[in-house]
């Protein structure tokens, strides 16, 4: 089973799917912010080679939308994962407010590309940063400089932590 098909299966178990928006919405209504540092309703643990990230998974249009814009701190240890069909990824940083490393991965989890410190971009015109693969399944956003920080490199697999 892929990592595309664990992930899946993962926010599709019975009593997952509307347990953390009921629960995020709760909180909303009380005041509390988002658990952490995280906004979409659905987070997993993901391995990268020797790493370990807390990401929220980019599910729906709007949060593949937004991805981490207008956020003002991402933690060492926590990110957001796309996921799509393979093909050919690009991502821009509009609305962004901090660095992040973008690294591609095909389909079956393994690490074909990093694109370092990516900038964050306020002007109507921003540059995009296009994976260089056609078969790109995943892509999995962390804080910038973190991925040379943790000495992951090209080839390191990505793992669901379950």
């Amino acid at each position: 089973m892929n990592l595309f098909s664990l992930l899946l299966n993962h926010s599709l178990a019975p009593g997952r799917r509307h347990a953390a928006p009921i629960a995020a919405l709760v909180g909303l209504c009380l005041g509390l912010p988002p658990a952490g540092d995280l906004y979409a309703a659905e987070q997993v643990r993901v391995r990268v080679g020797p790493a370990a990230f807390q990401v929220e998974l980019a599910q729906t249009q709007e949060e593949r939308r937004r991805g981490l814009m207008f956020r003002r701190h991402l933690p060492a240890d926590q990110g957001m994962l796309f996921t799509q069909p393979p093909a050919r990824a690009e991502f821009w940083m509009k609305n962004t407010l901090i660095p992040l490393d973008l690294l591609y991965f095909d389909a079956a989890g393994t690490l074909l590309q990093i694109v370092p410190e990516a900038q964050p971009c306020r002007q109507q015109d921003c540059p995009t940063y296009p994976s260089t693969s056609t078969a790109v399944g995943y892509i999995l956003e962390i804080k910038g400089g973190e991925a040379a920080r943790q000495a992951i490199q090209v080839g390191d697999p990505l793992a669901l932590i379950r």
